[in-house]
């Protein structure tokens, strides 16, 4: 896990100061709740990424992709 740790209650007395310190440090901030990780704060990358960079990786398999499909093949409708 990266980032710094912090608790909700030192995150909401601390809020301010700790959104100035991630934009200065360009590091994650992670809020926890009682210990264990529930929010992570991190500087915004408005960096635009073409839809197909977005998924490019995210096919699992490749079974004939030319072939019929009938309406019992779809996961969706099970």
């Amino acid at each position: 896990m990266q980032g710094n740790l912090v608790s909700k209650s030192e995150f909401k007395a601390k809020a301010l100061e700790l959104f100035r310190q991630v934009e200065a440090s360009g590091e994650s901030l992670i809020v926890t709740d009682h210990g264990k990780p529930a929010l992570e704060v991190r500087p915004y990358r408005g960096v635009e990424r073409s839809p197909l960079d977005v998924l490019r990786g995210s096919v699992v398999r490749y079974d004939n992709p030319t072939a019929p499909v009938g309406e019992d093949d779809w996961e969706a409708a099970q």
